[in-house]
């Protein structure tokens, strides 16, 4: 009997040592930012149901559960439940293990399916990205770093990434290219794309000054440059309706 292939990449994301990584004022700022990007993506579909598949991070359970969404996250393994626990327990949000390349829920269950941390981490991405538009009735936003721009050079600042950081792993970049297409092929169309840092994130951890940081950025922003060549981006994709 052929064995279920499984990813379980979030095991490490929703651990108390991977969120250590965005403690202290800088990695305030790296989660406000995207918080701030994906808000404004379900600014049209208040209250919907939310799938975040590998969100046992609670990076954005807690702020989509106090904006009134009804939010279900689903990790590769019980363990993925622990930063979460308390919302669950209170009943603001539900929590499922599952395999993230089968999901256990039927055709188009969520309004909004994310995922987030995840895909630069999984071998098997194509059928991730399956999933998630299997499941989704209107949108799925997810989040990658992208090989094109400045972030071409992030292989070469993995050594000081992992000195800072002590305990990074390895990732898959993205061409934008080919995420559209692995969408596309599964019945889901860009609708907009938000890059989020325009430099790269490892030099705002070396600086330790958030202000600073975010006066860079502000300015790479301004001068276009993130909107062009920013990573990591987060990106909408909507569902496609037939004629």
């Amino acid at each position: 009997m052929k064995q279920k292939q499984r990813e379980t990449a979030d095991i490490e994301t929703s651990s108390d040592d991977y969120a250590a990584r965005f403690s202290g004022a800088v990695g305030e700022w790296f989660l406000a930012v995207q918080e701030g990007i994906t808000v404004s993506m379900l600014a049209g579909t208040p209250g919907a149901s939310v799938l975040d598949v590998g969100g046992g991070h609670g990076q954005l359970a807690g702020p989509l559960c106090r904006r009134g969404f009804t939010v279900t996250v689903l990790g590769s393994d019980e363990t993925c439940r622990h930063r979460i626990d308390g919302l669950v327990k209170s009943g603001a949000c539900r929590f499922v293990a599952g395999n993230v390349l089968e999901l256990p829920f039927p055709d188009q269950s969520f309004d909004v399916v994310m995922s987030f941390r995840l895909l630069p981490h999984c071998e098997a991405w194509p059928g991730l990205i399956r999933e998630l538009s299997r499941v989704a009735r209107r949108s799925v936003i997810v989040d990658y770093p992208t090989s094109q721009g400045l972030n071409a050079i992030a292989p070469a600042l993995f050594g000081a990434k992992k000195k800072l950081e002590g305990n990074t792993r390895e990732w898959r970049m993205f061409r934008h290219a080919e995420v559209d297409d692995a969408f596309a092929g599964n019945g889901f169309a860009l609708k907009r794309r938000a890059p989020q840092f325009f430099l790269p994130m490892v030099l705002h951890r070396a600086l330790r000054c958030r202000g600073l940081s975010a006066g860079m950025e502000a300015v790479c922003r301004g001068l276009g440059l993130t909107g062009l060549w920013g990573s990591p981006v987060i990106s909408e994709y909507e569902k496609v309706r037939s004629q």
